[in-house]
């Protein structure tokens, strides 16, 4: 009788044991759950949604939209974005870039509106050791170990100032007077007229700067008038930009007036208003599409932005700072692509090796705003067929020869 009692215990005991074995399969399959969501690949992207610079901001946080209903994978891996505002503050910047790498683990970083914030967050990037993109123009950053990590999307500013400088020649100007941003932005536009000016012959007599947040550019621009330049050129962007344009036109000031990339935006032109007419600005080609040749491969990307951008956000693009930011998803997108194609997988840190690597040897990227091959030495990417020369009239911008 004990024995048969026995005998009935025994597939209880077989039960149980399979029924521990089934739980133990089942807890590793749901472990195994997150890692394989993890497959998605991360972009962490900073931008200034407030602050002074969020007339760029907001446009970049378009432009990204925009980039993700263009392309939604890459290499069969969904794309998720976490994004953060910094205000506008340089700090903040550098401390989202951290968190975004350090806490959220995001592959790449892109980012963010204004040089000095871009700088801060590249050179957090680079001690991360994580590629970057930045959509905004900063100076040459240091390679960082293993080779450089930070690519950008605008043109190098000595490109963009190159055409004005190469106008002014043409008409026979000889001195030019500067009106800028007292920080990294402004000191990049000087540096750059500074030096194409001298190889064309033409003397900068002033150099004036104002704070983003400045209300008022009066004495600058009584001091730059004073100096009775041949030609005026600002280094400012966006809302902030129109300052010492409005001041120059209540003054009655007629003569050739120069802006740059940056003035490329409808809160700079409604700020403005007619004190802008006449500006001549060098830009992307994105700014004039339609009126680029048809054999020019960039009118059916840029045309292509502008429907996706529609499509994102409900209204027509009037910026060129939403369109630094979609070409940077674009380069994103063609390295992620390559870099998938290494084996490497989402969340590693063989997958940002990998990324970095496939950035820089891009080739021949169209964008909206150029052709783009990235190289350990050039990490700008783009040559004179990402530059055009525009003449702001009545809120529009026409192509100049």
């Amino acid at each position: 009788m004990a024995l048969a009692n026995q005998n009935k215990k025994l597939p209880r005991k077989a039960g149980a044991m399979n029924l521990i074995k089934s739980l133990l399969a089942s807890t590793a399959l749901l472990l195994a759950v997150p890692q394989l969501a993890h497959a998605e690949i991360l972009v962490g992207f900073v931008t200034g949604l407030s602050g002074p610079v969020s007339s760029i901001g907001i446009p970049n946080a378009k432009g990204i939209a925009a980039g993700q209903t263009y392309i939604g994978e890459v290499g069969g891996e969904k794309i998720r974005v976490i994004q953060l505002d910094d205000g506008s503050d340089p700090t903040a910047s550098a401390r989202n870039a951290r968190k975004l790498v350090e806490q959220e683990k995001v592959d790449v970083l892109i980012g963010t509106s204004g040089a000095p914030q871009t700088l801060a967050m590249a050179t957090a990037a680079i001690e991360m050791k994580i590629p970057m993109i930045a959509v905004s123009p900063i100076a040459p950053v240091p390679a960082g170990d293993g080779g450089p990590w930070v690519v950008q999307t605008p043109q190098p500013t000595p490109l963009l100032v190159q055409g004005i400088v190469d106008h002014m020649k043409a008409r026979g100007l000889k001195t030019v007077a500067f009106i800028g941003f007292s920080d990294a932005f402004g000191d990049l536009m000087y540096n750059s007229l500074e030096q194409s000016a001298k190889t064309a012959d033409i003397k900068v007599i002033a150099n004036e700067r104002y704070a983003r947040s400045d209300s008022s550019v009066t004495a600058q621009v009584l001091r730059a008038l004073a100096a009775r330049p041949d030609a005026i050129m600002l280094g400012g962007t966006g809302t902030p930009g129109a300052l010492p344009v409005i001041a120059l036109s209540e003054r009655g000031y007629k003569g050739p007036l120069y802006g740059n990339h940056g003035l490329i935006s409808a809160d700079f032109l409604r700020l403005a208003g007619k004190a802008a007419n006449g500006i001549i600005c060098p830009t992307g080609p994105v700014t004039a599409a339609e009126q680029l040749p048809a054999s020019n491969p960039i009118q059916k990307v840029a045309l292509d932005f502008r429907a996706a951008f529609e499509k994102a956000n409900g209204e027509a693009p009037t910026d060129s700072f939403s369109s630094y930011s979609f070409d940077g998803w674009l380069v994103f997108a063609d390295a992620g692509k390559r870099a998938m194609a290494t084996g490497a997988k989402p969340g590693s840190p063989e997958f940002r090796t990998a990324l970095r690597q496939a950035l820089f040897a891009t080739k021949e990227v169209v964008g909206t705003q150029g052709v783009y091959t990235y190289t350990p030495a050039d990490r700008h990417g783009v040559d004179d067929r990402s530059r055009i020369m525009v003449q702001i009239e009545d809120g529009k911008y026409k192509l100049l020869p």
